[in-house]
């Protein structure tokens, strides 16, 4: 496989394109990024946005939530940078990590806001997840739709209008670039969130027990209602430099948030991915259907930042990619599948020029939590 000639990203990679010197996108926009954005200036137009909602009603914003460090980052500027008065809103897919849910007591009582969390109903979220790994190989969908809509159907009930996310896509993907106004919108959540499949797409792919009413959680709001709000949803990352492990430093230091071990990473990204059970079978979805997963993604974020040589991550790459991780057995036994029936789904979904060998796969090691999941019956 291609792959970048300045970062390790593959030309398997969504949205992904090479220049003439073989530089991808992603690498141009950080680029951009690094050279060409004025900081400064961002902020005060930060400033001018939020001073538009502040002292408003009862909450000055919404921060969509997960715990991790971005959201738990947001959050902490959002507080203690920006002195904003915001509702906190998790939307809980029902995997989180037993030490995730330390992180996020600690934050919310370190920070004083007000905390909202929300998780859907356990046995329609698993009916989404086995439809959507069969039609896209992405079992996340409950998860994808949930986090990005329903904050927003809560800044409706509550008439919040200013909504903050974290970082903005353009720091790893192309769908949006740099030198573009990303609105976390209905157009962004339909672009790539979504998979393409609404709340209504769902509600005719699920048996006749499953209604549209039971899908509610993962619809977006109706335009008409976020106009009559007059909603303003955006990134934090559009206006403050993105820099997820600085970021992870000052929360650690902060407010005690700790990192946690992830399958497929290596343990100096403590602070990458820890909320979630699967985790480790989702980055292994996709090495099975595009030949990379997270050590790719993680090296090619420290080589744009100047802080690991392209030999070390290749290497990095070759140690930690592509195993099957323990925590695949729980996944198989809480969707009723066989690994069979797991491995042939995914194959068939699979990006050119990349064919996995299954027969070359090396097992990894299990979590230390996962005797404390308890996820299946």
């Amino acid at each position: 496989m291609r792959r970048c000639s300045r970062c390790v990203i593959p030309e398997t990679h969504e949205t992904i394109s090479f220049d003439d010197e073989g530089v991808c996108n992603v690498c141009r926009q950080i680029e951009y990024k690094q050279e060409q954005i004025d900081w400064n200036a961002k902020r005060e137009e930060f400033e001018g946005i939020i001073a538009r909602y502040r002292d408003k009603g009862q909450y000055d914003c919404i921060v969509p939530f997960s715990g991790g460090k971005d959201s738990t980052w947001t959050a902490y500027s959002i507080v203690r940078e920006f002195k904003l008065r915001p509702l906190i809103v998790s939307f809980d897919h029902g995997f989180y990590r037993p030490h995730h849910l330390v992180n996020v007591e600690k934050t919310i009582r370190k920070l004083g806001c007000d905390f909202m969390t929300f998780r859907p109903n356990p046995q329609i979220a698993k009916k989404t997840m086995l439809e959507c790994l069969t039609r896209k190989g992405d079992f996340c969908w409950h998860c994808h739709t949930g986090i990005f809509a329903y904050p927003m159907q809560i800044a409706v009930k509550f008439k919040i209008p200013l909504v903050i996310w974290g970082e903005p896509s353009a720091e790893y993907t192309s769908y949006y670039s740099y030198d573009q106004r990303e609105e976390v919108d209905e157009k962004r959540f339909n672009r790539f969130i979504n998979l393409g499949i609404t709340a209504e797409d769902m509600a005719g792919m699920l048996d006749s027990s499953v209604t549209l009413r039971d899908l509610e959680p993962f619809r977006y709001p109706a335009l008409k209602d976020l106009r009559a709000l007059n909603y303003c949803s955006i990134c934090l990352g559009s206006f403050v430099k993105w820099d997820v492990k600085k970021q992870s430093e000052i929360i650690s230091k902060e407010l005690g948030w700790e990192g946690d071990t992830v399958e497929g990473v290596s343990s100096e990204y403590y602070y990458e991915k820890i909320e979630c059970s699967f985790q480790g079978i989702r980055d292994y979805c996709k090495y099975i259907k595009r030949g990379f997963s997270r050590m790719s993604h993680l090296c090619s974020i420290d080589i744009r930042n100047n802080r690991m040589a392209r030999e070390e991550a290749l290497k990095k790459i070759k140690e930690f990619e592509g195993k099957r991780p323990a925590s695949l057995d729980v996944f198989l036994e809480y969707v009723g599948m066989t690994e069979e029936q797991f491995n042939d789904i995914l194959i068939q979904q699979h990006i050119n020029p990349y064919i996995h060998d299954f027969s070359k796969g090396e097992k990894g090691k299990p979590l230390p939590d996962m005797s404390d999941w308890h996820l299946t019956d």
